[in-house]
């Protein structure tokens, strides 16, 4: 890795990228589906929790690792993320279509700006941690695709060491069926992938009482 000089502004080059999928958190249009136990202000309020924990631990990961982050919004703008989470982060809005389409985006543009391997989490997951993102790097040394299931039938993170895009089209996204039609598509391509642990995703009331153990005091 070449040297950061100082006096003449060169930079580290980082090969890998930690991708942050989230959402500001304004009542009425972000964890929708926790509404019916939160009401719309405690929805946006573990909204913005979670986002929190996530970007925390995310923060954490660059101290001990030479990764690139970026986090990816929806339903506000950069000046408000850095507001909210910091000026020292990368933002970058989220493309239009559905979260397949988003995926894609972000995947094809840090591939573009010559990653070697890049992992995509959101903020649903609470039992993320650095060791858990730092296996999913280094399973990319020696597979396609890394795959954190989730117990809802979906996956926590997804990782690749090349652009795939097949990988996120057909997909009946939010149902119990994405991990397993991922994993087909991955098959059909001839990727191979790599599993973490199977994990829950914090989406449903429900789910909720998940938070409430793994939440920071």
């Amino acid at each position: 890795m070449e040297p950061y000089h100082k006096s003449h502004g060169i930079m580290p080059s980082k090969k890998k990228q930690l991708t942050i999928f989230t959402r500001y958190p304004q009542a009425g249009t972000t964890k929708t589906r926790m509404v019916s136990l939160l009401g719309e202000t405690g929805s946006a309020n573990l909204q913005r929790q979670m986002t929190e924990y996530i970007v925390n631990i995310a923060r954490n990961l660059l101290e001990i690792s030479d990764i690139d982050l970026k986090i990816y919004f929806a339903g506000s703008d950069a000046e408000k993320m850095q507001d909210w989470l910091g000026a020292d982060l990368s933002y970058q809005q989220q493309a239009e279509g559905d979260l397949g389409d988003r995926m894609k985006q972000a995947f094809e543009v840090a591939f573009a700006q010559k990653m070697e391997r890049v992992v995509m989490i959101g903020v649903d997951c609470p039992d993320i941690t650095e060791k858990l993102l730092l296996n999913a790097f280094n399973s990319l040394k020696n597979h396609q695709i890394v795959l954190g299931p989730a117990v809802d039938g979906g996956y926590y993170l997804i990782g690749c060491s090349q652009f795939c895009e097949e990988l996120f089209g057909e997909i009946a996204w939010g149902t119990g069926e994405v991990l397993l039609k991922t994993c087909q598509i991955a098959e059909e391509m001839g990727l191979s992938t790599a599993f973490l642990e199977t994990l829950a995703d914090i989406d449903r009331p429900k789910d909720y009482s998940i938070w409430l153990k793994r939440r920071p005091l």
